[in-house]
């Protein structure tokens, strides 16, 4: 068989050094080969974990432990208690294909002095269709959106690709894992997001500093217990996670008036 030169691999495996975190999984050099595992798990032994081979890491990563499906496979809500053993590094690469798709070629491209970044609004302006209304949405309502959708509740990618206003993400908020270019779910977040700011009839509401705090510490509960069964990609539910997420960076602006003035 003929050896395939892959130089994204490749440099990957020089960065592994004697182990790497990749996200949620742990990758940690055994002789020849390597060994993976949940980052989670890192002080177990090898015999109480279940032991999984490179082909079985597509079903493992498809769903939740309590069996949700999983849309976008960066999602921090991998399942531990396994172990995977790769015998090399074609296996390592195969592995890492099954558990975060393209991430060592997007790794490897990031890595490049001029990164293949598509940023918002250049993504938005190409879309036709349903999608062309994307670019409806205000810098501001674009900045509230990305940050809900890409919040680390629900992708541990760093994303590179910035809006106006918004800034990447910073090295240390997510993972080695690079987000190029706005994703599928984030393309129909932001169409969500434009209806529901094209919504007739919105009531006007006058809150108390102390009501914006309670609705804010309620969708914090909301969104740390969400209920059985949730779909995290229905975006059409009023309780999906993205969509309170949203609701709650668009309180957040009240915030510090309710921490400054409130009174007991």
């Amino acid at each position: 068989m003929a050896i395939v030169n892959n130089p994204a691999l490749a440099a990957f495996c020089t960065a592994i050094g004697s182990e790497l975190v990749l996200s949620q999984v742990r990758v940690r050099r055994e002789g020849a080969g390597f060994e993976l595992r949940h980052a989670n798990d890192v002080a177990a032994t090898p015999q109480s974990l279940r032991s999984i081979s490179v082909a079985e890491l597509r079903a493992l990563a498809n769903h939740t432990a309590a069996g949700e499906f999983r849309p976008i496979k960066a999602a921090p809500n991998l399942r531990a208690g396994w172990r995977c053993v790769a015998a090399n590094e074609a296996e390592l690469e195969a592995a890492l294909s099954q558990l975060y798709p393209g991430a060592v070629a997007d790794w490897f491209a990031a890595q490049q002095p001029v990164p293949p970044i598509t940023h918002y609004r250049d993504y938005t302006a190409r879309q036709t269709g349903m999608y062309r209304i994307t670019r409806m949405l205000t810098d501001a309502q674009a900045g509230q959106m990305i940050r809900a959708c890409c919040d680390t509740r629900f992708c541990l990618k760093r994303r590179l690709w910035t809006a106006p206003d918004l800034a990447p993400d910073e090295a240390t908020e997510k993972s080695l894992i690079p987000c190029l270019e706005p994703c599928a779910v984030l393309l129909e977040f932001a169409r969500k997001a434009v209806r529901i700011e094209q919504e007739e009839n919105k009531p006007t509401l006058t809150l108390a500093p102390s009501e914006v705090a309670s609705l804010l510490a309620s969708l914090e509960t909301a969104l740390e217990h969400p209920p059985a069964g949730q779909r995290e990609a229905d975006l059409s539910a009023a309780d999906n996670p993205r969509r309170l997420q949203l609701l709650r960076e668009k309180l957040q602006g009240f915030a510090p008036v309710a921490e400054t003035t409130g009174k007991e």
